[in-house]
């Protein structure tokens, strides 16, 4: 029996999770790690944080699995994207890396705009100027820190940083590579006429792997320090989204899932690179060799769920610790006591602003439509109905892209959730599904790494043969009209609000 390791680097937290090769968990081991936010709109971590959870967490897993080291066929990596690592001559961070959420560069993407044209940069790269994408965050740190810009050498992906500490190789992939707004998307390469009009060298971003490709070893050094095998293959890997999207076995034309975690994301396969021309998607290449796939992100799903537990849902957090159980449980009954549509209570998400379709990092979450009858449930039930209405306005735009299915595939921790998978299905208008998945992120880098070594021949082989379904929940028509109805008001809110939040941004 051979064995896959996937790394899972995420915001909170990296992951480590050992599979074999027919996509069981054996053994998995995490950590945490801290989020800098120097001022308001900023977020940072330091990668060298990362790399010590990496080192941490695989050396537990592999000692928990009590295999031998040399029995692991390969390691996939999977990360959060759009992180800036800046490195020095050393290969040596040369401050924190700048993270995903990282709000800070609105006026390097009308720089970036201006230099390239919105049209231009949309053909090239897919998708327009966007704050949390990595191309302005190096265009800022040239404008703010230029005493650092001009000691850089390296620029990496967060993932790519654990690569090149496990092998000592700078490289990276299409995927991740996407989300950089430097790649030209469509033919899976580095854009040189957008590198040569921001005036940034190619030589400081790595080569460009597709995801299944083994990219380097593992060092004899990281060997020691990880419990690994010297000479263990470590493919390419993948973004979280197109990882996680393996997992889940998004790996065909007419496959569409939608995950729930701080942030949510419809995503669907595409065999050609479909661009929406109003930059309300993200399109990037897929971690499936020559195809694509287009994603709507809502910027706070489950983070909008987790704010009102922690403000509001102090009983449910005590009655919970009592009994031993997930508060979130407790929360789930109470709004499913309220009926569909919250009896008139509306809620936008937009707590760290938003991407789709607005892509506009002012918005701000509004409760709206509540009078003296509604209670902390009904507000309860507004937020889970908020986050789901978001899914749908991606949803809705990959249906325009041409992009239909039958059947989503529901994630993360909101597809633990009864009531939000219920949602769902009322919402999207068709069957949602569990697949037989725990860890998406972290099986589809191993699935990756998988395909790299020779276990599987082919990613949709292998998504084949490990992603089986668990169970799926209809719609219900009933509830379904109900949400027919009430979509055009949630639509119209934004709209209504685009102007009041230009003009909050400007007070705060």
């Amino acid at each position: 029996m051979a064995y896959l390791l996937g790394i899972d680097l995420g915001t909170s937290g990296l992951k480590t999770v050992l599979f074999d090769e027919n996509g069981a968990e054996i053994a998995s081991a995490s950590a945490e790690y801290p989020l800098y936010v120097p001022a308001g709109g900023m977020a940072e971590q330091d990668a060298e944080d990362w790399w010590r959870a990496a080192c941490d967490t695989v050396r537990e897993t592999v000692a928990r699995a009590g295999i031998a080291p040399e029995s692991i066929a390969g390691v996939g990596l999977s990360g959060q994207m759009h992180g800036v690592v800046p490195l020095g001559a050393d290969a040596k961070p040369l401050r924190r890396a700048i993270i995903w959420c990282d709000q800070r560069s609105g006026a390097q993407c009308e720089e970036m705009t201006a230099l390239v044209g919105r049209d231009r940069l949309v053909a090239i790269t897919a998708n327009p100027a966007i704050t949390g994408f990595s191309a302005s965050k190096i265009l800022w740190l040239r404008e703010n820190e230029p005493e650092t810009f001009e000691k850089i050498r390296h620029i990496l992906l967060p993932k790519d940083y654990l690569r090149l500490r496990l092998t000592g190789e700078f490289a990276t992939e299409v995927s991740d590579a996407s989300g950089t707004q430097l790649l030209d998307v469509p033919h899976r390469c580095w854009s040189g006429e957008l590198l040569a009009a921001l005036e940034l060298p190619r030589e400081w971003f790595p080569d460009v792997y597709e995801s299944p490709v083994i990219s380097g070893r593992v060092s004899r050094e990281a060997a020691a320090l990880t419990g690994l095998a010297p000479g263990t293959p470590v493919a390419g890997g993948a973004g979280d989204q197109a990882a996680g999207a393996v997992g889940l076995g998004i790996v065909r034309p007419g496959l569409m899932s939608s995950t729930i975690g701080s942030s949510g994301v419809v995503f669907a396969h595409t065999g050609s690179p479909r661009i929406d021309a109003r930059g309300r998607v993200h399109t990037f290449c897929h971690a499936v060799p020559g195809a694509w796939h287009v994603m709507g992100v809502t910027q706070a799903a489950g983070l909008s769920l987790r704010w009102f537990r922690d403000e509001f849902c102090a009983a449910e957090r005590e009655t919970a610790a009592a009994l031993g159980c997930d508060p979130y449980i407790l929360m789930d009954d109470e709004a499913a006591r309220i009926a569909p549509g919250a009896e008139g209570v509306f809620y936008l998400p937009y707590m760290n602003g938003e991407r789709t379709p607005h892509l506009d990092p002012d918005a701000r979450a509004v409760f709206f439509g509540m009078n003296a009858s509604h209670t902390r449930a009904h507000l309860l039930r507004a937020v889970m109905e908020g986050v789901v209405y978001s899914l749908r306005d991606s949803y809705e735009i990959l249906g325009e892209l041409g992009l239909s299915v039958d059947t989503v595939r529901v994630a993360g921790g909101g597809a633990k959730s009864g009531l939000w998978r219920q949602m769902q299905a009322d919402m999207f208008g068709v069957p949602a599904a569990r697949m037989n998945v725990a860890e998406a992120p972290a099986l589809g880098a191993a699935v990756l790494a998988g395909v790299g070594a020779g276990i599987y021949a082919s990613v949709p082989e292998a998504c084949d043969r490990v992603v089986l379904p668990r169970d799926r929940v209809m719609p219900d028509p009933d509830a379904a009209a109900v949400y027919a109805r009430h979509y055009p008001l949630y639509r119209a809110l934004y709209e209504a609000l685009r102007e009041p939040y230009r003009t909050l941004a400007a007070l705060s």
